[in-house]
């Protein structure tokens, strides 16, 4: 099987080398940008799976198929679910969400490899993809979450709330006044909803609303620990793979 992983930080493609290398893939091309992907692509057999980065440094990923036609299988991944989402609709095999998990990675590599034989060439709706990406800001996110306490229904405003957190395969909203909710939604469809100036997602288990945070340390392991106003229940910590991006999103 020929993979390449096309991905623009390279501690983040030779961290996923080492993990494809443990399941017995080896993965030894890996491209950093839109440029030098579509001049690879002129030059050399297309392999049989991608593993591709949605943002790389010069521009969005779907770039290169607007000027390459790809017969590869594509494994989307991405720290930007609202991107993601839209990528597992197409005609991908799966999409990972970093920071990559092994579990998850070992799923659609064996995802991709039962539906070897049917493998077509990609096809992607760019109308669709631009409308998403490049005009955000006429997207309408909610401006209100309905909670329910008891017998009745309350209504909490988005900038009431600081944090949306998940715990025991639940989802919580914390509010400025130090009360969590029990949500009926999940964090992956949280993205798609949160004004993305105003809530990021700083990990797999958080999203911080950027008016709730009081302050921001170093933590181990190069990652970031964010002190929220009045959340206290657990560590807010900002996932390595996500410090730069948390770090552009506060500018």
């Amino acid at each position: 099987m020929r993979v390449i992983i096309i991905e623009d930080e390279k501690p983040s493609a030779r961290r996923l080398q080492r993990m494809l290398d443990k399941l017995g893939i080896e993965a030894n091309t890996m491209l950093h940008s839109v440029e030098e992907s579509i001049e690879w692509f002129q030059n050399n057999e297309h392999p049989d799976l991608i593993f591709l980065d949605i943002q790389l440094s010069d521009g969005l990923s779907f770039e290169i198929f607007e000027n390459i036609k790809i017969n590869s299988a594509i494994i989307f991944t991405t720290a930007y679910d609202e991107y993601a989402l839209q990528a597992f609709k197409l005609n991908s095999i799966d999409y990972l969400l970093k920071p990559i998990d092994s579990a998850e990675l070992q799923t659609a590599v064996k995802q991709y490899q039962a539906l070897m034989p049917e493998k077509q060439a990609v096809t992607l709706d760019f109308s669709d993809i631009k409308k998403l990406l490049v005009n955000p800001i006429d997207r309408e996110y909610k401006k209100r979450f309905s909670v329910k306490v008891g017998q009745h229904l309350k209504l909490i405003n988005v900038d009431e709330i600081e944090c949306f957190y998940s715990e025991n395969k639940g989802t919580y909203m914390h509010t400025i006044e130090g009360r969590n909710y029990l949500l009926d939604k999940t964090l992956e469809q949280l993205e798609e909803e949160l004004e993305p100036h105003t809530f990021f997602r700083i990990s797999r288990k958080f999203f911080v609303n950027i008016n709730a945070i009081k302050d921001m340390v170093s933590y181990t392991n190069s990652r970031l620990q964010i002190k929220l106003n009045s959340y206290k229940e657990q560590e807010v910590i900002v996932a390595r793979e996500r410090v730069k991006d948390f770090k552009d999103w506060l500018e």
